[in-house]
């Protein structure tokens, strides 16, 4: 399985090979779907809380006496009936992460990858940096690329110039290697390995 390498001027710099066992897979939904689920979930805060009658500041004390007002039996004030009192069954500080295998995440990661390989929404670039941070530069070398909906995946580090010229260009994320995950690969049109990258993800994979 071979991709042709391209540099930002969207000039040929050879071929690269992509191994079966990472590129080459049937894409399953239901693996995506599951991990996609699994990395929305984990970074939700879970901080949203509302007070128990129990934690709401107030005097216990009984309203009015239980018979011969003609009105509803009450006790205190603190009961979810009445304004400023306790919430019932609401939301409280909690961990909204799921459980999920490392080995069915790392196949989820692998089968994200067949799947833009299949759709042939990957793009192999030679390497990811330029000279100065001038977005207005980069953005004309992704129009040369076709690129305007993109995730750039580069090496261990991603070049300084490189993601400064890009973080102000809507619709393109850049991340390291280390920070590829399959909701960033899926939401995007393109995925942009640098051959750097290959390189990390063979290795990880092996």
């Amino acid at each position: 399985m071979q991709l042709d390498v391209t540099t930002l001027e969207a000039k040929k710099a050879g071929k690269v090979d992509l191994p079966e066992t990472i590129f080459g897979l049937d894409p399953r939904r239901d693996i995506l779907h599951r991990m996609v689920n699994y990395q929305l979930a984990k970074r939700r805060a879970g901080t949203h809380k509302t007070k128990l009658r129990s934690e709401i500041n107030g005097t216990g004390a009984k309203m009015y006496r239980q018979k011969g007002t003609g009105r509803a039996r009450h006790g205190d004030r603190k009961v979810p009936q009445f304004r400023g009192g306790g919430k019932a069954f609401g939301p409280h500080v909690r961990d909204h992460a799921i459980a999920l295998p490392k080995k069915v995440r790392a196949l989820a990661l692998k089968h994200a990858l067949s799947a833009k390989m299949k759709a042939d929404e990957i793009v192999v670039l030679d390497s990811a940096s330029v000279k100065e941070p001038k977005t207005g530069a980069l953005k004309a070398s992704f129009a040369k690329l076709g690129l305007s909906n993109a995730l750039i995946v580069d090496g261990k580090e991603v070049d300084g110039n490189f993601a400064l010229a890009s973080r102000n260009i809507i619709g393109i994320d850049v991340l390291p290697v280390q920070g590829i995950n399959v909701y960033d690969i899926l939401r995007r049109e393109k995925l942009v390995l640098t051959k750097a990258a290959l390189q990390e993800l063979e290795a990880r994979f092996s």
